[in-house]
């Protein structure tokens, strides 16, 4: 199951790059979206009865790159059980989505970077509902290189700063003795819009680094010291793949389906740890006490009482209006989320995120029950 999974997902993947590589520009994503919003005005209304049967009824939806595979496979399941609903997802980055739901184009969204008060203050009124959780990890190419390497939250900074520039630096052979690591240049990547991994990546550079706090900071998009950027988890992926000695930050499904290898990372409990559901839930599991109070809290770094804990972890979120503008779409929106935060959590463990754990699936629903989409829903999902 798990393997038929993650083959669909990989197939998604291959036509979403193909795509990309075509149009060579993110902006006609955005006028995809234009296109399926005017064709959505034009058509009958939803729930309207039609001569050929049942209406359908289509839901869209933009934003995180790094929810992509298992929102592929969450909106193939739905559809199947509910073949009169067609979901649209668009996979732009957290910063397009935020855009998307902001300019009221989608009827949902997704973020790995949860809005803060001042910025829900710009936008419609919305809840925000965390949906999963996964692990940022650390790829590289070097195929010569057959052992698995280590890294330190150091050198992590020191790399994205620019301070260590050659595999062969003396701090990576010292974390990694016997190693044969090559003498060429770390060719570093990291996101080029606006992203939620980058959020949380930046925001765990910021809590190991003083250094990275200073200069750079933490937030969807940051002026990069080094590096050559690539659209989305896909396009990351593709500057890496396409350059030996290639290094970067991608979600955890891009770099096992297109088979690079991950580092293991060391934690505050001088354990390393490779990325892994299991790691994201010990992660989970440190911070709940602090996710109780609010559930926008960063799951990084997480302290030493959790020797099992990957540090680069992240929530991410679904973006809901809290007012839907046809109640026949927020019917069906409401049981897709619902089916997201129900079966749908079993399906993203097997394409290595985490479930939500107990306590943040009540403050879910409670968060749905503030929208209209939910209070029209007649049925569970």
């Amino acid at each position: 199951m798990r393997f038929i999974m993650r083959e669909n997902w990989r197939s998604e993947v291959r036509r979403t790059n193909d795509a990309i590589e075509k149009k060579h520009s993110g902006r006609l994503l955005w006028v995809a979206l234009f296109a399926v919003a005017l064709a959505a005005g034009c058509a009958k209304k939803a729930g309207t009865p039609s001569e050929a049967g049942p209406t359908t009824i289509q839901l869209t939806g933009a934003g995180s790159t790094f929810i992509y595979p298992a929102m592929t496979q969450w909106i193939s399941d739905y559809q199947k059980a509910h073949p009169n609903v067609r979901i649209n997802y668009q996979s732009i980055g957290s910063g397009g989505g935020i855009q998307q739901v902001k300019a009221g184009l989608v009827d949902f969204g997704a973020s790995d970077a949860a809005l803060n008060d001042d910025q829900l203050k710009t936008m419609p009124p919305l809840v925000q509902i965390p949906e999963s959780a996964g692990p940022v990890c650390l790829t590289y190419n070097l195929p010569q290189v057959k052992e698995q390497l280590k890294l330190t939250s150091a050198l992590v900074a020191d790399i994205y700063l620019g301070k260590v520039k050659n595999w062969n630096d003396p701090a990576l052979r010292k974390v990694n003795p016997g190693v044969n690591l090559p003498n060429e240049p770390i060719i570093v990547a990291h996101r080029a819009e606006g992203s939620g991994t980058t959020n949380i990546f930046t925001t765990y550079l910021s809590a190991v680094s003083p250094e990275w706090a200073k200069k750079v900071g933490h937030s969807i998009s940051v002026a990069w010291p080094v590096g050559l950027g690539g659209k989305g988890n896909e396009g990351v992926t593709g500057v890496i793949q396409q350059n030996p000695g290639g290094f970067g930050y991608i979600e955890l499904a891009y770099a096992l389906s297109n088979h690079l290898p991950v580092a293991l990372l060391e934690n505050r409990a001088g354990k390393f740890v490779a990325p892994s559901a299991a790691g994201t839930k010990a992660a989970l599991a440190a911070f709940a006490d602090s996710l109780s109070k609010d559930v926008r809290n960063p799951v990084v770094d997480a302290p030493a009482s959790a020797p099992d804990a990957y540090p680069i972890c992240g929530l991410t979120y679904l973006i809901v209006p809290k007012q839907a503008k046809d109640p026949s779409k927020g019917r069906e929106l409401a049981g897709f989320i619902r089916y997201i935060l129900t079966d749908g959590q079993e399906v993203a463990s097997t394409l290595d995120y985490a479930p939500i754990p107990s306590s943040i699936a009540q403050l879910d629903e409670n968060l749905l029950n503030q929208t209209t989409s939910a209070a029209a829903a007649t049925n569970p999902y």
